[in-house]
């Protein structure tokens, strides 16, 4: 299932958060060789995890995680702005309109669906919150798991200098993306509402009062 999650609210899920961040470790680490920051505990987290996201996180039948994205509006500090500025081509891009997505994570035990689990995910944010794009920084493998989804990017710039090209893009929510991805996850849209309504209900009434 589906979980949308603000930083505060994932102490309250000790397994979920615990596995999140070992995966993020496994990923961006160990598969990857980024250089990233890992704890004590073996957790990945970084600055912009202090800065209260919003996660949305696909939840396994035992409670742990099976994949996750990280979300922070474009009007505060964001990782695209602050070491990525290349790929905007100099430009910052702060934008009432425009979140950051970063942190596109899947557990080595997350099954075929996840990936678009949560690319449904961030598109229900788009339309709950009337966000008109979800900027993105990714690398070269990310482009073939997109298109196979069916929720590719607007490409705004690619860095090849490294051992591998990574670029930056803008999601548009589509409502016919999101019938799309619905029928390739298997769920119906009721569903996908209950999961929204349950995690970002109060989230929702506080920030429309």
């Amino acid at each position: 299932m589906l979980r949308y999650l603000q930083g505060f609210e994932l102490g309250r899920y000790p397994a979920l958060q615990s596995s999140m961040f070992l995966d993020r470790a496994a990923q961006f680490r160990d598969r990857l060789g980024w250089e990233v920051s890992v704890d004590s505990n073996g957790w990945e987290r970084d600055q912009y995890d202090d800065l209260d996201p919003l996660y949305v996180v696909w939840q396994l039948p035992d409670g742990t995680h099976g994949g996750s994205m990280r979300f922070l509006p474009t009007t505060g500090r964001t990782m695209t702005n602050e070491h990525f500025l290349g790929l905007l081509g100099g430009e910052q891009l702060h934008d009432t309109m425009t979140w950051e997505c970063t942190r596109f994570c899947l557990s080595p035990q997350a099954s075929g669906q996840v990936a678009a689990a949560l690319m449904l995910g961030g598109g229900e944010v788009m339309r709950h919150f009337a966000i008109r794009h979800f900027l993105g920084v990714f690398d070269a493998r990310m482009v073939r798991i997109y298109r196979q989804i069916g929720a590719s990017p607007k490409l705004l710039g690619t860095d090849k200098s490294g051992p591998s090209p990574i670029s930056a893009g803008l999601w548009t929510y589509d409502p016919l993306d999101r019938l799309r991805i619905l029928h390739r996850v298997g769920i119906s849209s009721a569903i996908s509402e209950r999961w929204v309504d349950r995690s970002l209900g109060t989230l929702l009434l506080r920030l429309s009062a």
